[in-house]
């Protein structure tokens, strides 16, 4: 068993075991005509509960997590899931157990505020995803995320909720197991948003440069102040803030451009979004930054000896870090693969070029799509010697090109665990 694997494993085990402690230890059959119904009910209630108390503690962002989900950027993915999962359950659980319309007591009102207050959260965080959303909402990703870091206040009114009901169930074992996700998921809200500063190892930095290979991007060099962060591998990726600008003091994650034996760190940014367009038009020399790092386990050193590489955009970065790391004496056999739009839009060309020059092992391939065609499964094929199923291929860019390609090297027989893919959609 893979140990990347694991973590996805131990999730989906915690709700089978959730289920199981509810069915063996099964409230007490009190007569009510709907006993069954609330007992289902109350279930998936308490299944809520642990998906949202996972999803508040890996939103913590454990680093010795990460081996158990194959990096953080995968680990985020799982977040997600078991909100969305969490999400879909609390309409579950509504439609499941029986509502009066009488006799309503403190429980029955924060069932509504919790409700209310995750639903509208959730929908509004993801409107720009959704076009009728986005239509009604005018909103923007950027703009609304922040409210995210209420929903764990919605979570503790939820769990409040069961046991402030008038009507509920005597099932003291199952809800005090279920009080214990409850506890955990609230340590990690509490953790997050008040009291991570306290623990988390954040260094100081200090922006030294900044440029613009094109007109979209910028390269942010930051040196640090004191101490440095953990040394990094090339590939990984850090959370940066600016907490003396207004507009940029918000932590974001970027993968690391710069070689682990630089001196200083180095950042390549698409403006993409408010916060990167903001950081394009307003970022200065001499500009105060908190660093939270290094993440991520995309390492091509892990790999088999023949592999490829496939960058798209600002997918570079990692492949970037995996350039300036080597000094001639490259082990693996490596296509690199680096399509953008346009010319203009391509970024340190000359330095990959050289980099094909110095290391006999490397060849860089750089296409533009507006003039070559999008890159295809062709292309590479007809690079490739011996069988395509020994190769390991290392990916970033966005995903819809990413999974196309995925889908492409799976069906030519490609092993699914040799194909490494950084989650760049997380970013």
């Amino acid at each position: 068993m893979k140990q990347s694997n694991l973590g996805n494993l131990a999730i989906i085990a915690l709700v089978i075991l959730n289920i199981v402690v509810w069915l063996v230890f099964s409230p007490i059959d009190d007569g009510r005509p709907q006993f069954l119904r609330q007992h289902a009910g109350e279930t998936i209630g308490s299944n809520n509960i642990v998906l949202m108390a996972v999803s508040l503690f890996l939103s913590t962002r454990p680093k010795w997590a990460e081996k158990y989900f194959g990096g953080l950027d995968k680990m985020y993915m799982t977040h997600r899931h078991t909100g969305t999962a969490a999400f879909l359950l609390i309409f579950a659980h509504v439609l499941t157990v029986p509502i009066t319309t009488t006799g309503w007591a403190l429980g029955n009102y924060l069932a509504v505020v919790a409700f209310t207050g995750i639903v509208t959260i959730v929908l509004i965080t993801l409107a720009p995803r959704i076009p009728f959303l986005n239509k009604l909402t005018g909103g923007d990703y950027e703009d609304w995320k922040k409210l995210k870091r209420y929903i764990g206040i919605f979570f503790i009114l939820g769990f409040i909720h069961s046991l402030t009901l008038p009507n509920a169930l005597d099932a003291r074992i199952a809800i005090t197991w279920t009080m214990i996700f409850f506890i955990i998921g609230t340590v990690s809200y509490l953790y997050t948003e008040l009291f991570g500063g306290f623990f988390k190892q954040y260094q100081p930095y200090n922006v030294e440069a900044v440029k613009h290979p094109n007109n979209s991007s910028t390269e942010v060099t930051m040196r640090p102040r004191k101490e440095p962060i953990n040394k990094h591998r090339a590939g990984q990726f850090l959370f940066v803030r600016f907490p003396r600008d207004k507009m940029l003091n918000e932590s974001h994650p970027f993968t690391i451009s710069s070689a682990p034996s630089e001196d200083v760190l180095r950042l390549t940014i698409k403006a993409s979004g408010n916060f990167t367009r903001d950081l394009f038009s307003y970022l200065k020399e001499g500009t105060d930054a908190t660093i939270e790092g290094p993440y991520g386990m995309f390492n091509y050193k892990t790999g088999g000896p023949k592999q490829i590489w496939i960058a798209g955009g600002i997918g570079l970065t990692p492949f970037l870090s995996f350039v300036r790391d080597m000094d001639g004496s490259l082990t693996h056999d490596v296509d690199l693969y680096y399509t953008v739009r346009h010319p203009e839009e391509a970024i340190f060309v000359d330095e990959l070029e050289s980099a094909d020059a110095m290391n006999p092992r490397l060849k860089v391939h750089i296409r533009y799509s507006a003039k070559d065609g999008s890159l295809r499964i062709e292309d590479i094929l007809k690079n490739t010697e011996g069988d395509i199923r020994s190769y390991h291929v290392y990916m970033c860019g966005p995903l819809p090109m990413t999974m196309a390609f995925e889908k492409k090297f799976l069906e030519l027989g490609v092993p699914k665990e040799n194909l490494h893919y950084e989650e760049f959609n997380f970013r």
